[in-house]
């Protein structure tokens, strides 16, 4: 069974969400990292780009399969996880601990939109 955290939001598209006041760390989860296998490559947004939530923001590539990474919130990209780069298999290693982008979140609104931890559960059972 895949780790699913508390304290997050989810997408359905199996990004992971920290909102800490107007920021929002995004990531893949641990159900994704798992179906990928083990990856070899993080195509992620630059600093000052923008992002609209439900749309493709980067992509990631595993040997089995490249994955569309779908942006949970819309807003401007702060910063990008630069350790990927090098290092892409650390989300395999933990995908909570490494996060793909900080975002300063445009639509607070957006986060009702995303599925609570038992939410996301359920879609990863099915």
């Amino acid at each position: 069974m895949s780790k699913v955290l508390e304290n997050l939001r989810y997408a359905d598209s199996h990004e992971w969400v920290l909102v800490e006041g107007d920021v929002a760390t995004v990531g893949i989860t641990d159900y994704a990292q798992h179906a990928l296998g083990n990856i070899v490559y993080v195509d992620m947004p630059e600093a000052g780009d923008e992002v609209t939530a439900g749309e493709e923001f980067g992509a990631v590539e595993s040997v089995k399969a490249a994955s569309d990474l779908i942006s949970p919130v819309s807003g401007e990209v702060l910063e990008v996880n630069e350790a990927l780069e090098d290092a892409p298999e650390l989300i395999n290693e933990d995908a909570f601990a490494n996060w793909i982008m900080k975002v300063k979140i445009s639509d607070a609104s957006e986060i009702e939109n995303l599925l609570d931890a038992a939410a996301y559960a359920k879609v990863c059972e099915e």
